[in-house]
């Protein structure tokens, strides 16, 4: 009885290298300082991405305490504003343009109707006061890099909430730049000078859950 002929293996798929990032998928995206203003509001994801010309900037999770902050200030700015007919008040993920080129997605933010800034499906074009709650990441983000970059936007008030200095500070925009309104601690109340009447305590913030 003749020997049969050897046969040829059969092909394997190769299997992809386990616990490795899918380098493919991220080759499907424009390498850093490329990004176009497009490119970026085109990207969906549930992480908040902030855009600087052609930069794209994947943020941290933000912590609980974090986000117990941001919604304890939105819903008190939400209750002035409905209260007395201002406008809107967003929160992060939503993005704000400060200029072509330029996107940030502050923690919380408000839209005066007097105003009338354009508001478009995928961002809003600026905002008047704006508040970013420090935690995670370098701290000089919000208190340097955000603080000239919203009043080179012309953003009219911008609150920063800080847990670790136990303040908030509420800047608004005198010319070109940031000046004081003030910066409130436990026991104060923190005031808007843009939004008269509106004022909130800085134990209720820091506390907030």
């Amino acid at each position: 009885m003749p020997t049969p002929a050897p046969t040829a293996p059969t092909p394997t798929r190769q299997e992809p290298a386990r616990e490795q990032p899918a380098w493919e998928i991220a080759n499907l995206f424009p390498f850093q300082g490329h990004w176009s203003e497009g490119d970026y509001l085109a990207l969906e994801t549930n992480r908040l991405v902030e855009f600087s010309h052609g930069y794209i900037e994947v943020l941290p999770m933000p912590s609980i305490p974090h986000q117990f902050i941001v919604l304890f200030l939105f819903e008190m700015l939400k209750a002035h504003v409905r209260e007395h007919q201002l406008g809107k008040v967003l929160t992060a993920p939503a993005r704000v343009r400060l200029w072509p080129g330029k996107h940030r997605e502050p923690d919380v933010f408000v839209l005066l109707t007097a105003a009338g800034r354009p508001i478009y499906e995928q961002y809003v074009d600026g905002a008047d006061l704006v508040i970013e709650v420090v935690s995670g990441g370098p701290r000089d983000r919000d208190l340097v890099e955000k603080r000239q970059e919203y009043a080179q936007a012309g953003i009219p008030e911008y609150w920063i909430a800080d847990p670790e200095t136990a303040s908030v500070t509420v800047l608004h925009l005198q010319g070109d730049a940031y000046a004081e309104h003030g910066i409130f601690g436990r026991s104060e109340s923190a005031t808007s000078r843009l939004l008269p009447g509106f004022a909130v305590a800085v134990d209720e913030i820091l506390d907030a859950r």
